[in-house]
């Protein structure tokens, strides 16, 4: 009984084994400057990764196109290395601290180490630390370009007044500010649990009858937000247009109350699955179609001429990182007498 329980279990994890030992095997293997595979388990797990993205299933064509993305990457570090292309921990701190200050404008202020982190890994999936990592590759490769093909980048001119003005014309359409209002908030976090939601409706009827409709007492009361350990929060709640959008964001209800102030009137007590608010507006500004001289979007400093300018240099330097890059691929992948890479056709049907 022994023997044939072994023999079945053996029998049982062959198919197991199998599996495992196939994710390791190489689904290519590069060797610009050393030899290094990328195994069948790392190209399973981008697809994985595109699949959940997408929610459709690559086809062997797409899986294959991925494969040549994957050895399209490894020999740009192999050669990045290869010719002294390096990125600094410097140069990546800095590149982590723009996205950070990404989250600023979301939340207000500064992240913190945990918000950020946990940020990173919602949006992406990956620890800080593998994200470190990722950007490291995508910003090395990016370097590596910009060296190889120096002269390529330097020869993008400046859009002209002419090419600005026609591209103004044919959006201007588009151009539109709907009517907007800016405010100022008070705001009680409702808090978790029975007790702390008392506790948060209480503060904000306090405040709320402290305040009243006058716009003194009101400053008077968000100053207050400022000193420790505050109980509430307050300060500018930034801009806010009268679209759908936006809408769906704050409330019809709170939409509708601070389209009807003026400026310097404050609202009654607002209540939102968040918590309390009281706002006060401190400027107002109707709909209208935007020249080039006007900003392209409140609390920003760029002109629509900026704007516009801006976007059409991108555009032409777009064209020519993709011209760019498709050199600096069919020259990496060019190899005498063979190629640098070798693609282990046998281990992709799965």
């Amino acid at each position: 009984m022994k023997r044939f329980l072994s023999a079945s279990l053996i029998v049982a994890l062959v198919p197991v084994f199998a599996f495992a030992q196939m994710d390791l095997q190489p689904a290519a293997i590069v060797k610009l400057t050393k030899t290094e595979a990328i195994t069948v388990k790392q190209l399973k797990a981008e697809v994985e990764k595109i699949e959940s993205q997408t929610g459709k299933t690559l086809k062997a064509a797409d899986r294959r196109q991925l494969l040549d993305v994957m050895i399209n990457e490894v020999l740009a570090l192999q050669a990045a290395d290869r010719d002294k292309v390096v990125v600094s921990d410097a140069e990546l701190n800095n590149q982590l601290q723009q996205a950070r200050s990404s989250m600023n404008s979301k939340l207000g202020r500064a992240p913190t180490d945990k918000e950020f982190e946990d940020a990173v890994k919602v949006e992406t999936g990956l620890s800080l630390a593998d994200f470190k990592e990722q950007m490291r590759r995508q910003f090395t490769i990016q370097k590596y370009l910009m060296t190889k093909k120096r002269s390529s980048f330097e020869g993008i001119t400046a859009p002209t007044e002419a090419e600005i003005k026609t591209t103004y014309e044919l959006s201007k359409a588009k151009l539109v500010r709907p009517d907007t209002v800016r405010f100022s908030m008070i705001f009680v976090p409702r808090g978790e649990g029975a007790d702390a939601q008392k506790k948060a409706k209480d503060l904000a009827d306090k405040l709320a009858a402290e305040v009243g409709s006058n716009a003194s007492k009101f400053d008077e009361v968000a100053l207050r937000a400022k000193m420790p350990n505050p109980a509430f929060q307050a300060g500018d709640g930034g801009f806010l247009p009268k679209s759908a959008e936006a809408s769906k964001v704050v409330g019809t209800d709170f939409m509708e109350i601070a389209f009807s102030l003026k400026v310097g009137e404050v609202s009654k007590l607002l209540e939102n699955q968040r918590g309390y608010q009281i706002i006060k507006v401190t400027e107002t500004y109707v709909q209208k179609t935007l020249e080039l001289t006007d900003t392209y979007q409140l609390g920003s400093r760029a002109t629509v001429r900026e704007y516009i300018g801006n976007m059409l240099y991108q555009q032409k330097q777009q064209k020519i990182i993709q011209k760019a890059t498709e050199e600096l691929v069919a020259e990496l992948r060019e190899g005498k007498p063979k190629p640098p890479f070798e693609v282990k056709e046998a281990n992709l049907n799965w």
